[in-house]
């Protein structure tokens, strides 16, 4: 029997008997933008997430452009990131004309190096985009005490962690404005594409409704040049469906991971995540690190057992951002992750018997 990397059918199964009513709800309205139902869902959100504020969007990247274009970040601008993220933290800083500025994160926790921030800080930079990767709380305190020292904001990349937390506060309630994602395949995910900004800010709350509806906070009058950037009724009925959900489903998520962990140690050639002093994860990836990381893949694509690399390309290294003018080399710590990293089945529903299948496969492998 196969093993998919990803399988939503126990999430699914969890919340079908709820889904239906919502679903029937939003057609019988007859309101499909901007109603009751996103309201909803940004209040419950926003006292999930412990903020004063939560703005529904269209998706991942918006949120981030959004918060971006919130704080008035443009052309000439800096905005210091990760090395190591999916390129969607680059493309938002790109996005409003500003220049990414990468910063290696740490080998262990792939998160990025607070100590290697402030030798990045020119007179152009305008903001820290930190990023939660794989589910892991970044540093914030450290982050934190250097944007406050510096008079920087503060935009944090969620996509990958609700629910997640730095000493004891939650990711997505650290920053002035930030930014999270409801792709389907996050912890909390939709059944379409969506995203929020959350914030504690009044008028950074106002300015980024004002600026995913055209600009606009009267029908037809516009008072800046906005976005078409909403999260839709149908989404956040559903959403806030799932949302109930969410912290019994992260702590399965935990619970497998421990399973790893546990049976994994002491494998040579086999770098397991570390979590930092004072974080918490919640998996939204499972990733591992060898140097026989392609080997590895393909033996357990040949027993049937579906995995992913997290990201295979570094965005330095993409064509995409080939005007940057950075080599090979630039970022080893990004690279070597890169070039080791494979992402294993965890998701909520996987049976312990199939976890042991993996391991037992990964054993095996490490054996020979």
């Amino acid at each position: 029997m196969s093993i998919p990397y990803l399988s939503f059918e126990k999430i699914n199964t969890d919340v079908r008997s709820e889904l239906t009513p919502a679903f029937e709800k939003i057609i019988d309205s007859k309101w499909y933008i901007l109603g009751e139902s996103v309201k909803s869902f940004e209040q419950s959100y926003a006292l999930f997430n412990k903020t004063q504020y939560c703005i529904g969007v269209a998706n991942g990247l918006d949120a981030l452009i959004l918060s971006l274009k919130v704080l008035k970040i443009g052309q000439g601008d800096e905005v210091i990131v990760p090395s190591n993220t999916y390129i969607a933290t680059w493309l938002a800083v790109s996005s409003v004309g500003a220049t990414p500025i990468p910063v290696e994160p740490r080998i262990n926790t792939y998160n990025i190096n607070p100590d290697l921030i402030e030798e990045k800080i020119t007179p152009h930079t305008k903001a820290i985009m930190p990023v939660h990767l794989y589910g892991q709380a970044c540093e914030m305190d450290a982050l934190m005490r250097i944007a406050h020292k510096h008079c920087l904001y503060v935009i944090e990349d969620n996509a990958q962690s609700q629910g997640a937390t730095y000493n004891g506060k939650l990711t997505g309630s650290f920053g002035n404005i930030n930014a999270t994602s409801y792709y389907p395949g996050k912890n909390l995910g939709a059944y379409g594409d969506g995203g929020a900004i959350t914030t504690d800010d009044t008028d950074l709350d106002k300015r980024a409704r004002m600026l995913r509806n055209y600009g606009s906070e009267k029908k037809y009058y516009n008072i800046e040049k906005g976005m078409n950037s909403r999260l839709d009724e149908l989404q956040a009925a559903l959403l806030s469906v799932k949302l109930k959900h969410l912290n019994l489903w992260n702590e399965e998520r935990k619970r497998l991971a421990a399973i790893y962990d546990q049976e994994l140690k002491g494998i040579s050639d086999l770098i397991l995540p570390v979590t930092a002093v004072n974080a918490t994860h919640v998996y939204h990836i499972y990733s591992i690190r060898t140097s026989r990381r392609n080997e590895l893949q393909e033996y357990l694509n040949s027993k049937e057992i579906g995995t992913l690399i997290h990201y295979p390309v570094p965005p330095h290294l993409q064509n995409a951002y080939y005007e940057l003018g950075y080599n090979k080399g630039a970022f080893p710590n990004a690279e070597l992750i890169a070039e080791t990293c494979l992402s294993l089945p965890l998701y909520p529903g996987l049976q312990e018997s199939d976890m042991h299948e993996i391991i037992n496969n990964i054993k095996y492998f490490f054996k020979q």
